[in-house]
């Protein structure tokens, strides 16, 4: 490792810092290399997930040999010792302080520690200060980072969410209606984020703006997908119009013994998946005699983390004693153990400083408990470990690219290989994404065709396709297809 003092940052256009000074980039290759060699920071990143980040499908014979040539440059430029070889590929040293994205990822797991134990105030400006670290769209121009940048975008935003809400339970609710208008601008199908927008403005006194924001979001989801609003939604507007009192009162503190429902919300529309879902239900449902553990198993994009909140979501019935969710992309597990233990009813001070100390106390809440976990992202079986519950009738869904032969062998998990869609439920994703006018079927098929069935990259080509054809500055109604017959069933 080099002596000399690097800030790399990503959270907008890709810049590094050496020594206090900016380091000239220009290779888009190298640069390609280095941000997912950042990304993926103090683990191996292949050579073949490298070509796949430069090239993104259409890698040139002479990739291999490419991305060695890149490597050394990167190497002259920032110093012999920051980028080691490992096979089966290269990987980047760096402290956690040295990379933004590792910093936000940080000081956002740190607040939600500190909204756990009642100290909402001390979580929003932890926040406040990691969303300032974004300066703009990471890797907006590099085709084979774009699944990354989905998650980090994705991040950003449930950060976001989280501050504004946290922001309204103390009270500043006239302050934050603007950034949140702007914000349902940005992503209209987050319906947490318009069901802030309504508390807001009702607090605010402003009542009838509130219900009309309800009824611009239920025309929207009419027309884009042809779905209600969801139940949370559409309870938050019969609350309004029978101006219930507890709309006005913000919590003061977390509840004592209030049962964990961390679940994000679901990604919709969602299609297709029938045997997966079967699968699930086979291994995880009914009164198994020990805890059970499903891993499903693909490429990055190809719908995991939708199967998995799918499935949690219409299962929720099934586990009375709450469902806890951890994004294991780059997370530390003793970190996402102790928030485990305190969503549990742990208080912060009493928590055993001893690792294994700290998963004998897990297993031990668990051990009576009906309780789903869904660990998301995982990179290794190590990292799954210590947040396996301990009860016989506790469920563990895990979702991850590696197939975990480790886990499976070890734990006897279940295991289930996601592929892409079949041509047909992406023919029928594309469909609900786009509608039928003004894209018409040419543009579907195209969808299709070029999505290979990865259901990612569909959402995002027609989340552009439509973009290009949006008509309004706040919702961005476009034509679309409606009253489609998924109306209150989510379809992947």
């Amino acid at each position: 490792m080099t002596g000399a003092a690097f800030e790399f940052r990503v959270l907008g256009p890709l810049t590094v810092v050496k020594d206090g000074a900016e380091v000239p980039m220009s290779a888009n290759r190298e640069l390609v290399i280095l941000a997912s060699l950042l990304l993926n920071a103090n683990r191996v990143m292949s050579v073949e997930r490298l070509i796949e980040a430069v090239w993104a499908g259409s890698a040139p014979p002479s990739a291999w040999r490419q991305v060695a040539i890149c490597v050394s440059r990167l190497r002259r430029t920032l110093g012999a010792g920051l980028i080691e070889t490992s096979s089966p590929g290269y990987l980047l040293r760096a402290t956690p302080d040295s990379i933004d994205w590792l910093r936000f990822t940080s000081m956002v797991s740190r607040s939600r520690a500190l909204s756990d134990s009642g100290q909402a105030e001390a979580a929003v400006l932890l926040l406040r200060e990691a969303l300032a670290l974004w300066h703009g769209r990471p890797f907006e121009d590099i085709r084979g980072l774009r699944h990354d940048v989905a998650r980090m975008e994705e991040s950003r935003l449930e950060a976001l969410e989280t501050c504004l809400e946290l922001e309204i339970e103390l009270g500043r609710h006239h302050q934050v209606i603007p950034e949140l208008l702007a914000l349902v601008a940005e992503s209209p199908f987050r319906e947490r984020v318009r069901a802030q927008l309504m508390l807001a403005q009702y607090r605010a006194g402003r009542r009838a703006e509130a219900l009309r924001t309800y009824q611009e979001t239920r025309r929207y989801l009419l027309e884009q997908i042809g779905l209600e609003p969801g139940p949370a939604l559409r309870r938050l507007h019969e609350q309004i119009l029978r101006d219930e009192s507890a709309l006005m009162r913000p919590p003061a503190h977390r509840p004592a013994g209030v049962v964990p429902s961390q679940l994000p919300p679901q990604v919709l529309p969602f299609v297709g998946r029938a045997g997966e879902l079967a699968a699930l239900d086979a291994a995880l449902l009914g009164d198994g005699a020990a805890p059970a553990t499903m891993v499903i198993s693909g490429a990055a994009g190809v719908g995991k983390t939708t199967l998995a909140l799918h499935w949690a979501h219409a299962q929720i019935d099934a586990f009375p004693d709450g469902q806890l969710y951890a994004d294991l992309a780059g997370a530390d597990p003793g970190a996402v153990l102790d928030r485990f233990l305190r969503a549990l009813g742990g208080p912060a001070d009493t928590l055993p400083a001893d690792p294994a100390e700290k998963v004998a106390l897990y297993r031990s809440r668990t051990a009576r408990a009906r309780l789903l976990v869904v660990l998301d992202g995982a990179a290794d079986a190590d990292q799954v470990l210590p947040l396996l519950p301990g009860g016989a009738h506790c469920r563990v869904v895990v979702t991850a690219v590696d197939p975990l032969d480790d886990l499976v062998a070890r734990q006897g998990a279940h295991r289930a290989f996601l592929p892409p869609l079949p041509e047909e439920a992406a023919r029928e994703l594309a469909g609900l994404l786009v509608g039928a006018s003004p894209y018409g079927a040419e543009a579907v098929r195209d969808l299709v065709a070029a999505s290979c069935g990865n259901p990612l990259s569909l959402r995002l080509a027609a989340a552009r396709l439509r973009s290009r054809h949006a008509t309004s500055p706040t919702f961005g109604p476009e034509p679309a297809r409606r009253g489609t017959d998924q109306a209150g069933q989510p379809a992947a």
